[in-house]
């Protein structure tokens, strides 16, 4: 699996996709920071996360859509299936891969936190609070748009459905059945300081569900070719 992991990690860093993911994320927090502060003279941290979590909604196809497609697509995929190294070690890596991408990306923001702290008294516990929220629900999002990724070899077509069903969240609480569902309804409570072990493993629970899931795809791929 780390040699898996170092492959696409450099895949990150030697393509413009890991650059694109940072550069955006980075571009709409901003923009975000700057109205928050003008308009609303806001300088809690956490508070920024709230958008954070619509950015990523947009943005983590960039780093999901081709991890299997384009396999798919440029034929190499047989590799994968017949890897002396397993589906579930690759799978892993590719997975592990991103998320290192999402954590450094999520280092970036305490600029942020070091700006408001010049300005005000933004509290250190929960801004890691809010940290920890949100890289599990980067997590979760990273490992649904791998599996869709694993669904087709149209990168556009992965890219739709990722974004399609992480909008479809935002609408989950509006029905009180579904609510229990909803990761951005999860992921509000950490801006507050509030930390669950209900939602900390409903987060990993869904990530590893469709981790698995992603193997399962690939395993059946496999056993048909």
């Amino acid at each position: 699996m780390l040699a898996i992991l170092k492959k696409e990690f450099k895949s990150y860093l030697l393509s413009p996709i890991g650059y694109i993911f940072v550069g955006l994320f980075l571009l709409m927090f901003s923009i975000f920071f700057l109205v928050t502060i003008f308009n609303y003279s806001v300088i809690n941290f956490e508070y920024l996360f709230y958008n954070g979590a619509t950015i990523l909604t947009f943005i983590t196809p960039v780093l999901t859509m081709r991890m299997f497609s384009e396999e798919r697509r440029n034929g190499t995929e047989q590799l994968i299936l017949t890897s002396p190294r397993g589906i579930t070690s690759v799978v892993l890596g590719k997975f592990f891969a991103a998320a290192l991408i999402m954590l450094i990306t999520e280092a970036f923001t305490l600029i942020f936190y070091a700006i408001l702290k010049y300005f005000g008294e933004p509290s250190f516990v929960v801004a890691l609070s809010t940290l920890g929220g949100f890289f599990l629900l980067s997590l979760a999002y990273i490992s649904f748009g791998m599996f869709a990724s694993s669904l087709t070899e149209n990168q556009i077509i992965a890219c739709v459905i990722t974004i399609g069903v992480f909008i479809v969240m935002w609408f989950l609480p509006l029905n009180s059945a579904l609510e229990p569902f909803s990761l951005i309804n999860m992921f509000d409570n950490f801006p507050k300081g509030i930390i669950s072990v209900t939602e900390i493993i409903t987060f990993v629970t869904f990530t590893i569900l469709f981790i698995l899931l992603t193997i399962v795809v690939l395993q059946r791929r496999k056993s048909v070719k």
